[in-house]
């Protein structure tokens, strides 16, 4: 007898690992080509890279909200995810019609493709990785809905009759109505099911791995930083409170908060970088990484803070950086009349916007090459990035810089810009709450309250504290480095029972008092007092 056109409550689950296991079987083969080509080809990274720059600004900002220096990570996640769900979709189309899950599959790989060729610096080559894993994810969903690998029968594609079904050599395949795979090609389906995902993995792993194999960390490794002809001065005693809970005066290269829109850390090597420094000046001249280092490097504490830092937030973070002065360099090529901006430009094409003014004032705007003592972690910018004080990152922290261009605000808006950030960001006066927490539950008595204060530029004057609304109570600071890092306060609090508020506000060394009205991070900076509110037992 003939198959039964009822469909089985199995057979929607079946379609849809056919086409999980298709695009797994993409992205594994994407990334191992990948590997050859350079990961920012890889259709994963090069869709999660367009998604970056075309989403709106509020998406983007609740992204970092949400989940800080892990954003990129939920990015690519959340990209896995939905193509996880398209895939499945794919799958149930083609066991209606296969054409149209084939389609689904060039649909995919041509907007992979499209992807990579949209980000900096690409090439032809950067297409293969999505067209091959698009041929592979094609070849794979045939092969489970109309190839070796098929469930037998599929129902969907199976002719309407009634009553009970039998296979081709008589035996019974399903009673009443319904009708059941037979156990056999149920086996071999998701035997293949597995087999697919196991070498998808192992595929997309082996790619990850290969990548990594071809970075710069031995490079890096490799490297000698020249001694300073200017060291920094040493931390002062007593800098560093060391109270439970308050973050370290000097922060830590793997602890240093990252912020940017690289979801693959671009692998720069220094024999080959150069930073071409052009535009509107008289004298342009390109750089080697040796010639860099040849010139004479200065060595400051400089505290450096994100423009997305909510009130009380922790995308800040103080280092001592190895560079060399910008000024310098600046003061050689000659800037033109007009020239009001000098735009950095990293290795994968993001830009910032510095005022050319903020960089020849005598701040220590540096090109740093070293981070703490050590070059340049790579996921901060190695081999070369700027740091300059007093500024918001997004309009002066360039990474990978390979471009200094001189030109002028009105002719030019960095990558922020047109999304809705101020064209100029200069840092703002601030403080923070770090102990107690709202997590915390001291006891009555003595507690000490701690925390960090910075204002770039212009140092911290004074910090004050309150509880519950009331007076304002002045905190003792500790001792810093200068103006362009941040300073650790205490307060001491004779803590009675219950629910309490605690509230902190920072005057600057020009005796202007920070704000207590709260505005968002967008357009160019959050501002408020940061308050905790805790439970004393």
């Amino acid at each position: 007898m003939g198959k039964t056109g009822r469909v089985s409550s199995t057979t929607p689950r079946f379609a849809a690992l056919a086409g999980i296991a298709a695009a797994a079987a993409a992205i594994g083969a994407a990334e191992l080509v990948a590997a050859l080509t350079g990961p920012r080809s890889s259709p994963l990274v090069a869709v999660g890279g367009l998604v970056v720059d075309t989403a709106p600004e509020p998406v983007k900002r609740f992204g970092i909200e949400v989940f800080g220096t892990y954003d990129k990570i939920a990015l690519l996640i959340g990209t896995a995810l939905l193509l996880g769900g398209f895939a499945a979709l794919l799958g149930l189309l083609a066991v209606r019609q296969l054409a149209v899950g084939l389609a689904g599959i060039v649909v995919f790989g041509g907007i992979g493709a499209a992807a990579a060729l949209t980000r900096a610096g690409a090439d032809a080559a950067d297409v293969l990785p999505a067209l091959v894993g698009a041929a592979v994810g094609g070849l794979v969903l045939w092969a489970f809905v109309a190839g070796p690998l098929e469930l037998d029968p599929w129902p969907w594609s199976s002719p309407t009759v009634s009553g009970p079904t039998e296979s081709a050599g008589g035996t019974p395949v399903a009673e009443g109505p319904g009708q059941r795979v037979d156990p056999d090609s149920r086996r071999r389906f998701l035997t293949g099911v597995g087999t697919v995902l196991g070498v998808a993995t192992v595929g997309g792993v082996a790619g990850r791995w290969l990548a990594g194999r071809q970075g710069v960390s031995a490079a890096r490794e490799a490297i000698t930083l020249p001694a300073p002809v200017s060291t920094a001065p040493p931390v002062p005693a007593g800098a560093d409170l060391a109270v439970p809970g308050l973050a370290s005066y000097v922060t830590s290269n793997r602890g240093f908060y990252r912020i940017d829109t690289a979801l693959v850390v671009p692998q720069v090597d220094p024999r080959t970088w150069r930073l071409r420094i052009h535009g509107r000046v008289r004298n342009p001249v390109t750089l080697s990484y040796a010639d860099l280092l040849a010139r004479p490097m200065v060595e400051r504490y400089v505290t450096l803070a994100c423009v997305s830092n909510e009130v009380g937030g922790d995308l800040i973070g103080n280092a001592r950086w190895l560079g060399v002065p910008i000024r310098e360099l600046l003061d050689e090529v000659a800037p033109l009349d007009g020239a009001d901006q000098v735009v950095g430009r990293s290795v994968d094409g993001w830009t910032c916007g510095t005022p050319t003014a903020a960089l020849r004032d005598g701040r220590d705007a540096l090109l740093a090459v070293g981070m703490n003592g050590e070059p340049l972690p790579v996921r901060h910018g190695f081999p070369v990035r700027m740091v300059v004080p007093g500024l918001y990152g997004y309009v002066s922290a360039c990474k990978w810089i390979t471009e200094l261009e001189l030109t002028s605000f009105a002719d030019f808006d960095a990558y922020w810009v047109p999304r809705g950030w101020s064209a100029q960001g200069p840092v703002k006066t601030q403080s923070r709450i770090d102990t107690p927490r709202q997590r915390n539950r001291p006891t009555a008595g003595p507690v000490t309250v701690a925390g960090v204060a910075w204002a770039q530029q212009r140092g911290i004057d004074r910090v004050e504290v309150r509880v519950d609304e009331g007076p304002w109570q002045e905190a003792q600071l500790a001792p810093t480095i200068s103006v362009d890092t941040w300073v650790q306060w205490s307060w001491q609090w004779q803590a009675t029972p219950g629910k309490h508020t605690l509230q902190v506000r920072a005057t600057d060394g020009t005796g202007e008092t920070q704000t207590g009205e709260p505005r968002d991070v967008a357009p160019d900076g959050a501002t408020g007092w940061h308050a905790v509110t805790l439970t004393v037992t």
